[in-house]
């Protein structure tokens, strides 16, 4: 079984978490840029956190064999701190690199007009630099907040096939669908959708342009959520196809649509910038 994880941040996750994905069939997986917990202070930081998924963390993961992409962009929790907006000009510089894949996370967060501005800036700049978009839909009033989102992406230069909304549930997945973006589901405990949910949703939408992630993170969270759907699917009739088609085959469409996904992993490199995956070890 091959497992593409299209949205996890594995900046706040550890070794054994590589080690765990791959023996679990995890081969790809796409880190988008994030609120960290602890707010920035200023653009500088960004910098350094893009410059992290764009060198340190594609290491981390080829010491276990896999391959890691990224979007980057201004998250719309943060985009409503004057402090950081300043990164939107300084972005289409990172948006060149070859592992980025898509910009995200844009979306709504408290859906302000700050916000506003963030989303419709950086669905141009996805338009602009030929990628896809990775679209938050809000933990709040999400069917509120879903409709808000389509009528952007609607006024915007992206196509709706070139645009990934994500954290949907039973509530929002009709209008998601119906709107011809994909359609993404994060299997998260507590607080978003699980694998049982997951399948019913595939019974009743079928597989097509349906993508599956963990989105774990700094919260309660479980990087091995994408295989507990494919176990979940098999358990419930779903073919081995039906399970390679979620799992893997609709992540690498989306994502494909960048031009710059490599899915083979190179033998890993000791050291990056002198320091391995080892404390200070070598």
């Amino acid at each position: 079984m091959r497992i593409f994880d299209p949205h996890i941040h594995m900046t706040s996750r550890t070794t054994d978490d590589y080690r765990a994905m791959y023996d679990a069939g995890v081969r790809a997986l796409v880190e988008p840029s994030f609120w960290l917990g602890q707010p920035r202070t200023a653009p500088a930081s960004f910098f350094d956190y893009f410059d992290a998924l764009l060198g340190w963390e594609p290491f981390r993961a080829s010491q276990y064999g896999i391959a890691h992409h990224c979007a980057l962009a201004l998250n719309p929790k943060e985009a409503n701190d004057p402090r950081c907006v300043p990164v939107l000009d300084a972005l289409p510089r990172y948006l060149v690199k070859d592992s980025v894949v898509a910009v995200g996370e844009i979306g709504y967060d408290s859906m302000t007009p700050a916000e506003d501005i963030a989303l419709a800036t950086q669905l141009q700049l996805a338009a602009d630099h030929g990628l896809p978009a990775l679209v938050h839909t809000p933990h709040r009033d999400k069917l509120a907040g879903l409709h808000r989102t389509i009528d952007v992406i609607r006024e915007s230069h992206l196509p709706p096939e070139r645009v990934l909304l994500d954290h949907l549930n039973e509530t929002t997945v009709k209008d998601a669908t119906d709107s011809g973006c994909w359609a993404g589901f994060s299997i998260y405990p507590d607080t978003k959708m699980d694998e049982d949910r997951m399948v019913t949703i595939l019974r009743t939408y079928g597989t097509e342009k349906i993508i599956v992630n963990s989105a774990a993170d700094w919260g309660r969270s479980d990087p091995l959520k994408t295989r507990d759907v494919a176990d979940a699917m098999l358990k419930a009739g779903f073919t081995e196809d039906d399970v390679d088609q979620v799992l893997w085959r609709n992540p690498v469409a989306f994502y494909g649509q960048s031009g710059r996904l490599q899915l083979d992993v190179d033998a890993p490199d000791p050291l990056h910038e002198g320091n391995s995956i080892l404390r200070g070890g070598e």
